[in-house]
């Protein structure tokens, strides 16, 4: 990599250890202890949320809940697209296609080349947001037929089961909005190295408060879902 400068080198590396050790733990705890994340409180809600709407059979909640987080996550992800074509549009404009290698060996080789590079990780932020959403839309289709289906017509069908498939669609909606955040530190890497670190510890410090309850003990929440009741609630346990 000759003819980088060390701040290329060392800044990226240190951004690249800080955001991957930070989700390496909240990966952990999400695991070990989900009721003190956001994460694991939102999946325990959404499996009372299911339960709620077959017992009570609240059909047109169920519709209207899930058409609102569809089309959320299909305004992000053609934001995501048209974000992505529009980088490499600038990246492959005319007059720079006859600059580009695309030996990997060579790419590094010159500080402005490591401009394009930079511009191709970018865009593929967005790619992977735009794959995020686009499978988040398909789960959350799957369990709007799933969870207005008798579930005398099939036994398979357990509020767990559907539960488990809206799991999966809300982890790739967080899984796309968190390249968008990710984008950030590649974005201020355009302006030099130092802006891309600072710009990681900002969002260290953002993505933990909002990925950690704070003063609430969920831990303690116990959630009851009467069978025929017209409402239903959480409440935290001796309160």
């Amino acid at each position: 990599m000759t003819g980088l400068p060390w701040t290329e080198i060392v800044y990226p590396a240190l951004t690249f250890v800080l955001l991957t050790g930070y989700h390496l733990y909240w990966a952990w705890q999400v695991r070990r202890a989900p009721l003190i994340t956001y994460l694991g409180v939102t999946r325990h809600l959404r499996f009372m949320w299911v339960e709620s709407v077959i017992r009570e059979r609240r059909d047109i909640l169920s519709v209207q809940t899930l058409r609102n987080w569809v089309m959320a996550a299909s305004f992000l992800a053609s934001t995501a697209m048209l974000i992505g074509l529009g980088l490499l549009s600038f990246l492959f404009r005319a007059e720079l296609l006859a600059e580009l290698n695309f030996e990997l060996t060579a790419i590094f080789t010159r500080v402005q080349t490591l401009f394009l590079a930079k511009l191709m990780l970018l865009s593929l932020h967005f790619f992977f947001a735009f794959f995020s959403f686009t499978l988040s839309i398909r789960y959350l289709n799957q369990v709007n037929f799933l969870i207005n289906v008798p579930a005398a017509c099939d036994p398979v069908l357990t509020p767990g089961f559907i539960a488990h498939t809206l799991d999966l669609g809300m982890l790739h909606y967080t899984l796309g909005m968190r390249a968008y955040y990710l984008a950030v530190p590649v974005a201020l890497w355009l302006f030099g190295p130092l802006w891309m670190f600072l710009g990681a510890l900002v969002l260290t410090v953002v993505l933990y408060h909002l990925d950690h309850c704070c003063s609430l003990d969920y831990s303690t929440a116990t959630c009851q879902v009467p069978g025929g009741a017209q409402e239903g609630g959480c409440r935290e346990a001796g309160g």
